[in-house]
């Protein structure tokens, strides 16, 4: 609440700044002109970037993993959703289709779209895009493991293209498909 306080006070100095060029302007004091917006400016600006610094902005932070932690905590409706989704996920693996959509996964949990997105965003910390492209990396592991080329794994883990696949890879993985491929080799 601090923070609203504080983008209204500057949002009334930047009010009184037009007020005061306004008076210098008609008491003929032209050449304060560029002194008030100078001086308003300045604390406006000083001001915007201490609240952007402050610990009570309100957003998603994220973790150095990508993940936003969540703003609300999730509640039990939100968790019993979560719990069907990951049961859905792990036995029908619907991540594997290129075309799957929140669309798609909420109609076939028979849940509002919203409501998922809302549950998956407070319960796991991140969108449902990335939600989905943790199963298909998870996925693609597997199968690098198992002796498939990367572009394999890209395509039986439901990607469509190797841009997206590697970014999410690196998110997921913390490295490249063939740097995974090589440590596997090391180690196995």
């Amino acid at each position: 609440m601090r923070i609203w306080n504080a983008v209204g006070v500057l949002l009334i100095l930047s009010a009184l700044s037009d007020i005061l060029i306004t008076v210098a302007l008609g008491l003929g004091y032209v050449d304060l002109r560029p002194l008030i917006i100078s001086v308003f400016t300045s604390f406006t600006l000083f001001g915007i970037g201490l609240l952007s610094l402050s610990r009570n902005a309100e957003g998603a932070v994220e973790d150095k993993h990508g993940h936003a932690e969540p703003q609300y905590a999730p509640t039990e409706e939100d968790t019993a959703l979560i719990a069907r989704l990951d049961e859905f996920m792990e036995k029908d693996h619907p991540y594997l289709d290129p075309d799957l959509t929140l669309t798609r996964l909420a109609r076939r949990l028979q849940v509002p779209v919203k409501q998922l997105s809302a549950a998956i965003n407070r319960a796991k910390g991140e969108n449902v895009s990335r939600l989905v492209n943790g199963y298909r990396i998870r996925h693609a592991c597997e199968q690098l493991a198992n002796g498939e080329t990367v572009t394999s794994a890209m395509l039986n883990s439901g990607f469509n293209t190797k841009s997206n696949f590697n970014r999410e890879f690196a998110r997921v993985v913390g490295q490249s498909p063939s740097a995974f491929l090589r440590s596997k080799a090391i180690s196995g």
